[in-house]
């Protein structure tokens, strides 16, 4: 029985300690990968909180990129020696959804993350963090959770292809659907902020309005498409507003998951625009909107899970804009790490500190 070691949280808002676990056997359907890189995601630290219900305990990282070391029976489309982006969200592409357009939000999607993944030491059965625990040496997923890509794209960067660059670009390409000469304010500059500043300069955007609270962030924010910065405050929503021509802006792009920043988003939109929440919350705050306002304002405002997005095709376009020199994947990252440095890293990002840290192997 293969054994890795691996970034454990054991019961929700206990320490994440590197321990070894014991893989089991792979079955029908799974393949094992050899980690080369993953991301450090703000969902991680929600998910070791407890602020994101999930069986315990874990292996942590849902964002990576590696190699397939082993494939069980039926998997006919992987080969040893494939390199694959991790997927968190597979379709299953049978259900309601996904027969209907709307693959990331697939019925059946989550199932991996409630099967046992491995065994500690003292026997105690371990689960996938969204299905990957991508923070271990070795991982099992099942076979639709892997997209193959290209060998020669550098891991450290084609990581963050997993989560970060699919939900933003997609918050603002699939889900927003931001035209050229529109307006926008991204809200929270974590990896997926920063993507969706990018996704906005891709899309055309004339304004890109992006804030966060840590100041050092204005100078990539401004070369990866923002064209103003600001910080949070009260008076957010005026702000943005009056840069907006005191109408606000077409799209508001909520990186953060807080019912403050929601209702930010939602009060700096245009009337009959559209605010898009990203981040992930807690249950218990609670997001309050008058009666009034919402069929005044004719606004819109919407969910995002996962960029609205189709990795399988999402991620062959992704690279293309990368090739052509269109996608900045190197300055998302803020400072490579190794797994035992993954603790520290979910503490600098609780902190609100750089951009991406990432776990290469």
């Amino acid at each position: 029985m293969p054994t890795t070691l691996a970034a454990v949280v054991r019961a929700p808002g206990e320490p994440v300690r590197i321990e070894e676990v014991a893989l089991p056997e792979l079955g029908p359907g799974l393949v094992r990968v050899r980690m080369a890189a993953a991301g450090v995601c703000h969902s991680d630290l929600s998910l070791a909180s407890g602020k994101l219900a999930h069986p315990m305990p874990a292996v942590l990282g849902h964002e990576g990129v590696g190699h397939v070391v082993d494939v069980g029976a039926g998997v006919s489309d992987l080969s040893v020696g494939d390199t694959v982006l991790l997927n968190w969200n597979p379709p299953c592409r049978s259900c309601w959804h996904c027969t209907h357009g709307e693959p990331y939000l697939c019925a059946n999607a989550a199932d991996a993350s409630r099967r046992v993944w491995g065994t500690l030491a003292d026997g105690t059965d371990v689960h996938p963090c969204l299905g990957v625990a991508a923070f271990a040496q070795e991982t099992v997923v099942p076979a639709s959770a892997c997209v193959a890509i290209p060998a020669d794209i550098p891991p450290t960067e084609a990581a963050l292809l997993g989560c970060a660059v699919l939900t933003g670009v997609g918050a603002v390409r699939n889900a927003a659907q931001v035209r050229p000469g529109q307006s926008v304010a991204v809200i929270g500059l974590g990896g997926v902020g920063l993507a969706a500043v990018q996704g906005a300069r891709l899309a055309g955007a004339a304004m890109v309005i992006a804030v966060d609270p840590v100041e050092e962030k204005e100078e990539l924010a401004r070369s990866l498409g923002a064209t103003h910065f600001l910080t949070p405050s009260d008076d957010l929503s005026r702000r943005i507003r009056a840069l907006a021509d005191g109408r606000g802006v077409d799209h508001a792009i909520e990186c953060v998951g807080r019912a403050a920043t929601i209702r930010a988003a939602w009060s700096c939109t245009r009337r009959g625009g559209t605010a898009t929440v990203v981040g992930f919350g807690a249950a218990t705050d609670t997001l309050t909107l008058n009666a009034l306002e919402i069929p005044h304002f004719a606004r819109t405002l919407q969910g995002c899970l996962y960029g609205s997005s189709d990795p399988a095709t999402d991620v062959p376009e992704l690279l293309k804009l990368y090739r052509d020199g269109e996608l900045d994947l190197s300055s998302l990252v803020s400072r490579t790490i190794g797994l035992d440095d993954v603790p520290d890293a979910l503490a600098k990002l609780h902190a609100g500190r750089g951009a991406r840290s990432l776990v290469e192997f």
